[in-house]
């Protein structure tokens, strides 16, 4: 952790060990693990294992971490039984409602999902 940004990112921390979490899957380049507050019976996050502060801060050299994201997202939705279907969601900046400056993709499921989300 090199950047004051870094070091005090919640999500580093976490991959860091510093905080603990609920694993659900780990691979390379990505980490899954439970929301603390789930908006659903699933919810699990898929966060990179380096810093990326959020969806906006993408650019075409992301493309291995993105891609290894929507896989692990793919692995946990099998793991949990989300057979039915789930959702996949990225927020971008403090008015999405997104509280962690941590590129992170919610796999939320488990329940019948209306449409606006919520």
């Amino acid at each position: 952790m090199s950047t004051p940004e870094v070091a005090d990112c919640l999500f580093c921390r976490i991959l860091a060990g510093e905080i603990p979490s609920d694993e659900v899957l780990s691979t390379e380049q990505t980490y899954a693990f439970r929301d603390l507050i789930p908006r659903a019976p699933t919810h699990v996050l898929v966060i990179p294992r380096h810093h990326i502060t959020d969806a906006a801060a993408l650019d075409l050299s992301h493309g291995d971490v993105l891609a290894e994201m929507f896989h692990t997202a793919q692995q946990v939705a099998e793991l949990e039984g989300l057979e039915q279907g789930y959702r996949l969601v990225f927020n971008v900046g403090e008015d999405s409602g997104n509280s962690v400056p941590h590129l992170h993709l919610h796999v939320i499921g488990g329940r019948l999902m209306g449409w606006p989300p919520g």
